[in-house]
């Protein structure tokens, strides 16, 4: 292989690697947040006792996370210092205001949260896990922002070889940013609404401090279907985005190969990249794509071939990708909503007239307990969905580091292939070896639960 490729492969696996604690930490920070809340407004400590829980475990996670995106940003110097150099001026000051910022404030807040359990009043130690979470979202704001620029890059203009930034508050405000941003923090809530769901499923299979789980698993079932929802409705919005500013990658979406006006969207196919064609297509829907992509059933949609082969993503893995992750995202609104079912009987939702009805499927989990295993098992799934979605970003923008600016073999460094392959080699092991300790961390936290202190319920809602 030669440098290029292991540059890529580096970078994509770290990539990967970092978002896998990236969601959890904006979404757990959150859940953590309404727990403490509850406890300062209703006094009860089981709250306090589940803030500090599920806190726990949320530290866990951000100090992994922290680790691998140092080591992300650096690769930009190593690995691809032409396209630092090319996107210096843009990307400066969205990274640096982004650690000088936000995640100082994120970590200086969560060290006074860490601490401050009795050096503070409940009040203002509620405030502090606010900020944090406030201050993660926001720095997954600059995050985005520079990601967006690369996928539709705006208020800048070539200059002396280079990108020179113009227009701040454009790269900033762009509607392809906000969508983008939309869409990832949904999907970060709704996987740390399915974290804590799977976790807290796991106690109550095993009938252990069932009060506290209970609790926990009601929060985590109303936020989980919000931002199940949430995340349908923003994939929409991105599938609008990316049609009108991306229309290769999302033609490599949907494997349309010719330009077509009021496109049918097939529920089955299998492209056939050599051919430029699909082997079978199965299931048309008569104009589905075009009111998928623009919300108009005549609209035209443009087919891979109107780019030249060397200009277009690789099909297949942009295709399948997209097609498991919404797969996917369906699923996940019908766990999250049998997770509220669940929920039901002490919930004020049984005041609405008609919500009565739906407590027969309560019955579900009365007869067949081991339903809750689906909770558990399902903890990996929205992982999955997350960095199916990246793949979708960022393999369905090949061949361009910088959407029809820059190319990806623009902007690499010129190093030797065994130097390319030794730090690829050391970013695997050292990643590997923070990867066990987190997961081995939070598997025997998350498995010891609470402690004794909380399994008395102590009444209160």
């Amino acid at each position: 292989m030669d440098a290029l490729l292991l540059s890529r492969l580096q970078f994509g696996f770290t990539a990967m690697f970092h978002f896998l604690f990236v969601p959890l930490t904006l979404g757990l920070s959150v859940i953590v947040a309404i727990m403490e809340t509850i406890y300062v407004r209703t006094g009860n400590e089981v709250y306090k006792d589940m803030a500090r829980f599920w806190g726990r475990l949320f530290i866990i996670n951000f100090a992994v996370g922290v680790v691998s995106g140092i080591a992300l940003e650096f690769q930009f110097g190593t690995n691809w210092p032409r396209f630092s150099a090319y996107v210096g001026d843009v990307f400066g000051p969205l990274l640096a205001i982004e650690a000088t910022a936000s995640f100082f404030l994120e970590s200086t807040f969560l060290a006074v949260w860490i601490f401050g359990w009795k050096r503070i009043s409940p009040r203002l130690h509620a405030l502090c896990i606010w900020l944090v979470a406030g201050a993660s979202t926001v720095s997954a704001y600059w995050i985005m922002a520079a990601n967006s620029w690369m996928q539709h890059p705006v208020g800048y203009a070539v200059r002396n070889g280079r990108a020179e930034l113009t227009d701040f508050i454009h790269v900033i405000t762009q509607y392809f940013l906000i969508v983008d941003l939309l869409h990832v923090v949904s999907g970060a809530f709704a996987l740390s609404g399915f974290f804590v769901l799977g976790v807290s499923a796991y106690h109550l299979i095993r009938k252990q401090n069932t009060d506290f789980f209970t609790r926990s698993f009601r929060i985590a079932a109303y936020f989980a279907l919000f931002s199940s929802l949430l995340v349908a409705f923003e994939g929409d919005q991105n599938g609008i985005v990316v049609a009108q500013y991306q229309p290769a990658k999302f033609a490599a979406m949907e494997s349309l190969w010719e330009t077509t006006p009021s496109a049918t969207q097939y529920l089955l196919l299998i492209p056939d990249e050599n051919n430029e064609r699909n082997r079978f297509e199965i299931g048309g829907i008569p104009g589905g794509l075009s009111l998928l992509a623009f919300h108009d059933y005549h609209h035209t949609v443009m087919g891979l071939k109107e780019w030249a082969r060397e200009d277009r993503p690789p099909v297949l893995p942009v295709f399948l990708s997209f097609r498991i992750m919404v797969g996917l995202g369906f699923f996940f609104i019908a766990l999250a909503a049998a997770a509220v079912v669940y929920v039901l009987p002490g919930s004020a939702l049984l005041k609405v007239p008609g919500v009565k009805m739906l407590l027969f499927f309560t019955k579900w989990y009365e007869r067949y307990p081991w339903l809750l295993w689906v909770f558990v098992l399902s903890i990996p799934l929205p992982y999955v969905a997350i960095e199916l979605g990246w793949v979708v970003a960022e393999v369905g923008r090949q061949p361009w580091l910088v959407y029809n600016v820059l190319r990806v073999s623009d902007g690499s460094a010129a190093i030797a292939p065994h130097q390319a392959a030794a730090s690829f080699i050391g970013f695997i092991l050292i990643f590997s070896a923070l990867g066990i300790v987190d997961f081995f961390l939070l598997f025997k936290y998350a498995r010891r639960g609470p402690g004794p202190a909380a399994a008395a319920p102590t009444g209160g809602p």
